[in-house]
């Protein structure tokens, strides 16, 4: 093996929390990964990691040639990409997570498109919305719809993400159109998740942010059973506008309260931070930013 295959390994091994790991997520036997990192300490003879029956932690020498190796490892790859005049072949396995919602609403034409124009990538999809540990279980890369706050994370916005706050034309002629904060007393609603209370905030014309706690009669962890359950009249809902927006365009959901504005959040494309980030990712990455943004499709139906 090469020196760059050596530190890719080496980074591999750092990002993934351990030989063991590192060994599951590239396929190879623990023996063949701690053979090579004996091997690369050796000729750089200096240790790089401090390796105990409990835990492995980097040395100093370690820290830093970690850092240097995945500088090292991005610049190579650019070079290749600028020498040649032409992408370098995107191939390998591209590993990332992503809300059950968006992905299977949002996400089937983007990697259509992408693994057209890639057809030697492999793609490992995992639509679901738990929450995922990206370097303990070995993604490169997860969308995220939240305002992020874990600093061992890097981020890239993708999109904006409206709300919307709507019920069914059935349930409002039979429980009548609430025109103030005061009558969502009244009403019945739905809720994303399983906590006791949520909390909904609105935004009057005056900047005035106005606070309702909802006491809902349906909770599920899911947006689209939900959006099926206020379809069908049981109660009013407030939910993103990238599952909501076809019974809205259909007019089987009709907006409420229109005068106040309502909370947005982003969509970012994250990954592990001070990672080599693969060409794979980096070009998915921006062309989901691109197809998306800020005025996404979704927002766009009439």
């Amino acid at each position: 093996m090469g020196q760059l295959e050596d530190m890719a390994m080496f980074v591999r091994i750092v990002d993934a929390g351990s030989i063991t790991k590192a060994a599951e997520q590239l396929n190879i036997a623990k023996s063949a990964v701690s053979r090579r990192l004996k091997d690369l300490e050796t000729r750089l003879g200096s240790q790089l990691i401090n390796r105990t029956t409990r835990q492995s932690n980097l040395t100093e020498a370690g820290e830093q040639y970690y850092q240097r190796a995945n500088s090292i490892l991005n610049d190579v790859d650019e070079l290749n990409e600028q020498t040649s005049g032409t992408p370098t072949r995107i191939e390998g396995t591209l590993k990332m997570t992503a809300p059950l919602s968006f992905g299977l609403m949002h996400l089937g034409e983007v990697i259509d498109e992408y693994a057209l124009l890639h057809p030697h990538l492999n793609f490992e999809l995992d639509f679901s919305d738990r929450h995922v540990d990206l370097v303990e279980e070995g993604y490169e890369l997860a969308i995220r719809i939240r305002e992020l706050q874990d600093l061992s994370y890097q981020a890239k916005r993708l999109a904006l993400i409206r709300y919307a706050l709507c019920a069914s034309p059935e349930y409002l002629s039979k429980n009548g159109t609430p025109s103030t904060l005061a009558e969502l007393e009244e009403h019945e609603f739905l809720q994303y998740g399983l906590s006791k209370t949520s909390n909904l905030e609105l935004i009057d014309d005056q900047g005035k942010k106005h606070n309702h706690t909802i006491n809902a009669k349906i909770k599920a962890t899911n947006g689209e059973f939900l959006v099926d359950m206020a379809v069908k009249g049981h109660g009013i809902i407030f939910i993103p506008t990238f599952i909501a927006y076809q019974e809205i365009a259909r007019g089987e959901l009709v907006p409420i309260l229109e005068q106040y504005q309502l909370p947005t959040l982003n969509a970012y494309a994250v990954y592990p931070k001070n990672r080599f980030l693969s060409q794979r990712c980096r070009y998915l990455i921006d062309f989901i930013a691109e197809r998306f943004g800020d005025n996404p499709y979704w927002d766009q139906l009439d």
